[in-house]
């Protein structure tokens, strides 16, 4: 059985009503649509990047995507499924956003070497993974979780991020950086025993609140 995922801070419920006027290009339903995501979408931004300027680009990025290419966004599915949400699709324009923002910085290698070869995508044997296992604790602050987060590499924070926070699965976050599922749950596994290193006191006593309070507070 898998753990639960994550409670998106995306998911926030558009009406169709400001949906129809979003793509009538009506200024006042941008602007509004906007307010709602501009925290989340910059969290993600800075979160996968961890730079404040950068996150901000990507931010504005994002909304003007959402607002040009609203016409794209159908919510339907053709094989009768459940619709896909407005927050979904805007969560995805905002991580392809932030993962492209590595690219141009040379950052989409920038993660953590696996065992048995030099680079992160070499794989000398298996790699011990838990998915179940909680994300580590962090400080009562955001803050102290974003220093804690600004010391990991790029991908490996990214990968942490989405799965944690985000909910995304393995397929899901192989996919989006073009990597392997098993790639995915090395960063992980090795992404959350460091964070939880960075954010532990040297006595191993856990501090008060979790990763994803902290992420959200």
């Amino acid at each position: 059985m898998s753990p639960p995922a994550a409670r998106s801070s995306f998911a926030i419920d558009v009406p169709d009503s400001l949906l129809a006027r979003l793509r009538g290009g009506e200024r006042a339903a941008f602007e509004q649509v906007y307010r709602w995501f501009e925290r989340p979408v910059y969290t993600l931004a800075l979160r996968v990047c961890g730079e404040r300027e950068q996150a901000a680009d990507i931010l504005q990025d994002t909304m003007l995507k959402v607002f040009h290419r609203i016409g794209e966004f159908r919510g339907s599915r053709s094989d009768g499924g459940e619709p896909s949400p407005f927050w979904g699709w805007l969560r995805q324009i905002a991580v392809n956003e932030a993962l492209m923002s590595l690219r141009r910085n040379k950052r989409h290698d920038d993660a953590l070497p696996l065992p048995g070869g030099d680079g992160p995508d070499q794989d000398g044997g298996p790699e011990p993974v838990d998915d179940f296992t909680p994300p580590p604790p962090a400080a009562a602050d955001a803050a102290a979780l974003q220093r804690a987060l600004d010391r990991l590499p790029a991908i490996t924070r990214s990968v942490l991020w989405l799965y944690h926070a985000e909910g995304y699965t393995h397929d899901e976050i192989a996919s989006l950086m073009a990597r392997t599922p098993s790639f995915s749950k090395s960063q992980l596994s090795r992404g959350t025993r460091r964070l939880r290193e960075l954010l532990e006191p040297a006595d191993g006593c856990a501090l008060p609140a979790s990763t994803r309070e902290a992420a959200h507070g």
